[in-house]
């Protein structure tokens, strides 16, 4: 029987370059094709909500591929859970609404970066936290955060897909929060789409803020600016973790 599905996918990217395929690299939708593959013997596109970048993890990607399979869905995300490597695990797994694609049926994507705020470094934690020194002040930069929210033009923060018609840079921000949790300081944020480097862009500038090195008001004057070549520094990729891709509830996709 052919299905048409969805899977909720998490992993590790530190040693992914990337979640889209490439000719020579080790990617996320490259592994996961290869486990489709080493299962059902045939060769399977799989599409994503997001594109992460190298070093990107993700804890709620949403896939989407047809498949052969004989068997109920839990056997066959038993199947490709056995099969795919240590860093990709499959949480869940379901029949696709019709008409359903990962990314365009998607309405809002939330991404958290990490930062870890104290004198030493963490092994353990060196894989999936920015390790800031000296300490920022939080207050500061959720100050300088609360701009961000609204529909508005995003192009000092991020360029567009190569392949966005227009190259349109206005994005939706709904949700720009930052917590602190021990030594640690996430910061949430969701929107309707991102541009390229976006969030990395954004955080890295909101470091800047919480040293001293500019002002919430100065924060807020780069955003207007819309000038991309005004970021100053972008906050590394391992910090960063795909949260949620959200759907129309009714479409039967897991949030």
């Amino acid at each position: 029987m052919r299905y048409q599905l969805w899977a909720k996918v998490e992993y590790d990217g530190t040693d992914f370059f990337g979640f889209q395929v490439q000719a020579r690299e080790r990617t996320v939708q490259g592994e996961i094709e290869r486990a489709i593959k080493a299962i059902t013997g045939v060769e399977t596109r799989v599409t994503g909500a997001g594109r992460t970048d190298r070093g990107v993890h993700a804890k709620g990607q949403i896939v989407g591929f047809d498949v052969e399979w004989r068997h109920d869905l839990a056997d066959l995300q038993r199947a490709l859970n056995a099969t795919l490597a240590a860093d990709v695990a499959i949480l869940e797994i379901g029949l696709a609404p019709e008409g359903f694609h990962p990314r365009f049926s998607a309405v809002s994507r939330t991404y958290r970066y990490t930062l870890l705020d104290q004198s030493w470094r963490s092994p353990l934690a060196r894989r999936i936290a920015w390790h800031v020194t000296p300490e920022p002040d939080v207050y500061r930069m959720a100050q300088a955060s609360h701009c961000l929210v609204g529909t508005q033009d995003f192009a000092t923060f991020g360029q567009p897909p190569q392949a966005a018609i227009g190259r349109n840079t206005i994005r939706t921000v709904l949700q720009a929060e930052f917590q602190e949790q021990g030594s640690f300081i996430t910061f949430d944020i969701a929107a309707n789409a991102f541009l390229y480097q976006m969030v990395r862009s954004i955080v890295g500038m909101l470091v800047l803020v919480g040293w001293g090195s500019i002002s919430p008001e100065e924060f807020e004057a780069l955003l207007q600016a819309r000038e991309r070549s005004s970021i100053k520094q972008v906050a590394p990729a391992h910090g960063l973790c795909l949260m949620q891709v959200n759907y129309d509830t009714s479409k039967g996709v897991s949030q």
